[in-house]
């Protein structure tokens, strides 16, 4: 692994609720000197630590060229509605997840980061949870030596789209998180601006036990990871 100020970050993603805040994050973070954001159109961000990769994601493993990097974010994600079918979701949730860490093991990385979901399960019967437990899986058999899986419930944030009764509802949820106690703490509403600095706060750790290479982390260690930030 490279020594402070001297790694490489690579992100997908990175136009996204949460890419977006672990694109600055890592930008502003001095022991990160290069970011390598792949999206599908150039960023209008400007800034000399980032490298924009404009690429295609239905053919990134093919036609990426190798990208040398330490720690691998993966911020991309949708739902069934805004990909209008469940072929187009699981595109998106498995197959470009995926190919993003082979691209990552063939870039050197020793850890990925990846934004999953509460509930996420390989045998789950809902096809959401599904998907997002596959690709769990799937990227563990690459056998990274640290895979790290923030699973989040309800993620809050401003979105372009949001409307008046939606940022409403969002103020709401936050507040009877707040009630949340116990196994159910879990299911608390976590601000994306949050979940960006523990992945970036969980990426700087150094691991804590070599023998435990995959983690899940749910809301209270997400919460928990915010601290430094």
């Amino acid at each position: 692994m490279n020594k402070s100020g001297q790694r490489t970050a690579l992100l997908a993603g990175a136009t996204g609720l949460v890419g977006s805040h672990c694109l600055r994050l890592l930008l502003n973070n001095q022991n990160y000197d290069k970011v390598i954001a792949l999206t599908r159109r150039p960023l209008t961000l400007l800034h000399e630590k980032l490298d924009n990769r404009v690429i295609d994601f239905d053919n990134a493993v093919d036609n990426t060229l190798e990208l040398s990097c330490d720690d691998v974010f993966c911020c991309l994600g949708t739902t069934i509605k805004q990909a209008g079918s469940r072929d187009n979701f699981r595109k998106v949730d498995f197959d470009y997840c995926l190919d993003l860490a082979k691209i990552g093991i063939r870039g050197g990385a020793k850890h990925f980061l990846l934004v999953s979901a509460i509930g996420a399960s390989a045998k789950s019967p809902i096809f959401y949870s599904r998907v997002k437990g596959e690709v769990e899986q799937a990227i563990e058999a690459l056998a990274y030596e640290r895979f790290c899986i923030f699973q989040p419930s309800l993620l809050v944030g401003e979105r372009k789209d949001t409307r008046r009764a939606e940022a409403i509802g969002i103020e709401c949820a936050l507040k009877l998180s707040s009630l949340l106690v116990g196994p159910f703490a879990n299911y608390s509403a976590i601000k994306a601006d949050d979940l960006a600095a523990a992945m970036v706060s969980r990426a700087l750790l150094d691991p804590e036990d070599t023998k435990v290479a995959t983690q899940r982390l749910k809301y209270r260690r997400i919460m928990a990871l915010t601290d430094s930030f």
